[in-house]
């Protein structure tokens, strides 16, 4: 099974698609396939995140947080292999505006692994062990993120020729990091030294979501026009438009997030403020994220009716919507409405099953 990178056409690199292709082969990995991990983290990261208690859940989340550490591990082991003998071929991914925005995904599967296993690891490693690795995979999953959030957008203008009206909701992939790491880096901050070490990575987060942020907002212009103007996605691509959703549920995520570490690390002014920027910023945000979820559900049936088949492409359908459900939890939190309890948790039910079936089809596609 190839994958959804360097192909001629989306529905060519489609597994279980129209058109047949050759078998995986190592050098034909590409970073795309980091999405699955990102998919698979983020049941077990949302699942911890639910403002309700039910019974089992938290301990079902330890397997899937395990499975998406090893997905992680193998990915890693597999992708540097690639570089080391398929430079070549690495290198043209890098050069093929398809591909490159993909790379963002790297360090959204390391941020995201890096949270599960503090927020659910460290029920089998302990605190001090899940601390330290998250630790880790903060630090490599922002500088990963900074790197491609920077990198990809200069390969875009010097090195990429993009046809006008062309724009992808795949743009967002290399944006979306930095909102990541604002969003979990505030769990790291009750394990820090008290003082300016604290308030720096506090407002080092609200940096990072404001990077993310500024840039999202001049890519979705883009991808509107090239909607409204040109017409719907290729069938293969029509489950991208639910990468629109990272943003605005992430991004919702970090501001209560970060509400939430604001007392004891700011002053008490600064930390009222953030608690009311996180409710006047994310619930617009959240209904924006819901209105948007409507519209590429409708779009992705649309695209079912007229024969759109299994791609790597399904994998669009998790993590963005793993993010709705980390901000309506957040955003019930902070409020205490039980609305948003109910929302989280309804949206959680729907990610499952997303999950599971991009699974399962991802795996029955392997093994053809």
């Amino acid at each position: 099974m190839p994958a959804l990178t360097h192909a001629p056409s989306p529905e060519a690199a489609a597994p279980g698609g129209t058109a047949p292709g050759p078998r995986l082969s190592l050098r034909d990995l590409g970073p795309n396939w980091y999405a699955a991990v990102m998919g698979t983290a983020i049941v077990a990261n949302a699942g911890a995140a639910l403002p309700l208690t039910v019974p089992g859940l938290r301990v079902a989340c330890r397997p899937v947080w395990a499975l998406s550490a090893l997905l992680l591990l193998t990915l890693l082991t597999a992708r540097a292999l690639h570089w080391a003998r398929h430079r070549d071929q690495a290198r043209r991914h890098l050069l093929d505006p398809a591909v490159a925005p993909f790379y963002g995904c790297l360090a959204m599967a390391l941020l995201a692994v890096g949270g599960g296993t503090l927020a659910v690891g460290r029920d089998v490693l302990g605190t001090p062990a899940a601390v330290a690795a998250d630790a880790v995979l903060w630090t490599a999953g922002t500088l990963t993120g900074l790197a491609a959030a920077a990198g990809v957008p200069y390969l875009m203008v010097t090195r990429h020729r993009i046809p006008e009206g062309s724009a992808s909701p795949v743009w967002l992939l290399p944006l979306v990091p930095p909102m990541v790491s604002a969003a979990l880096g505030p769990a790291l901050i009750p394990h820090l030294p008290p003082g300016q070490p604290r308030e720096a990575m506090l407002l080092g987060c609200y940096a990072l979501f404001g990077i993310s942020l500024l840039l999202t907002l001049t890519v979705l212009p883009l991808i509107l026009h090239r909607l409204f103007h040109h017409g719907p996605l290729p069938l293969a691509l029509t489950p991208t438009l639910f990468l629109v959703l990272g943003p605005l549920g992430q991004s919702t995520t970090a501001v209560q997030n970060l509400a939430d570490a604001a007392p004891g690390t700011v002053t008490p002014l600064h930390a009222h403020a953030m608690s009311a920027f996180a409710v006047l910023y994310g619930v617009p945000v959240l209904g924006f994220a819901l209105l948007w979820l409507a519209l590429a559900t409708a779009m992705v049936l649309r695209a079912a009716r007229r024969g759109m088949g299994f791609a790597m492409t399904w994998w669009a359908f998790t993590f963005p919507l793993g993010t709705c459900v980390t901000g309506a939890a957040a955003l019930a939190r902070g409020t205490g409405l039980t609305a948003l309890s109910a929302l989280a948790t309804g949206l959680y039910a729907v990610l499952v099953g997303a999950v599971a079936v991009t699974a399962t089809a991802t795996v029955r596609a392997v093994c053809r």
